[in-house]
């Protein structure tokens, strides 16, 4: 597995969550548009309301996504510094974790990555750190094993 793949296997998640809340939102718009005005008045103006809802939640949504494909886009892939930060791909003994954008646990040719952003709890206590060292992290020690560019089916590292 390359690094680039699991960018952009995060690139593709997020471009499909702004697909979809656009969608949300458009549906929740022309929904509000094609309600006419019927004699119970109330009724109406309930509906309109809670398309209106739908379409402020599905756009403040879609804001959030958009910052997130920000993060995305100001990533160099080919940065290949030894020091963890935005854009490293990291092998812990507690995990594999790709700090960029959270999106959660995810999996690329049978191996568990873990997209986190880097100013969550354990992308930022990772933050600066390089291979060999060990951190403190909610009372359990966490060694970095390998700021990885490539990971092998023995979730090893090679650093190229």
């Amino acid at each position: 597995m390359k690094k680039v793949e699991v960018h952009q296997y995060c690139v593709q998640f997020v471009e499909e969550r702004i697909d979809r809340l656009d969608k949300m939102k458009n549906s929740a718009q022309q929904a509000a548009n094609d309600d006419t005005k019927s004699s119970a008045g109330d009724k109406y103006e309930t509906n309109r309301e809670m398309m209106q809802a739908e379409k402020d939640k599905a756009m403040q949504q879609l804001s959030e996504a958009l910052k997130l494909r920000k993060v995305l886009d100001g990533i160099n892939i080919k940065n290949n510094s030894d020091e963890i930060s935005l854009g490293s791909l990291v092998q812990t003994n507690i995990g594999l974790f790709y700090i960029a954008v959270a999106i959660g646990e995810f999996e690329i040719d049978k191996t568990k990555v873990f997209g986190i952003s880097p100013v969550s709890p354990i992308g930022n206590a990772l933050k600066g750190y390089k291979k060999g060292d060990i951190i403190n992290f909610n009372g359990r020690e966490v060694s970095v094993e390998l700021v990885c560019w490539f990971v092998t089916k023995f979730l090893s590292c090679i650093i190229c």
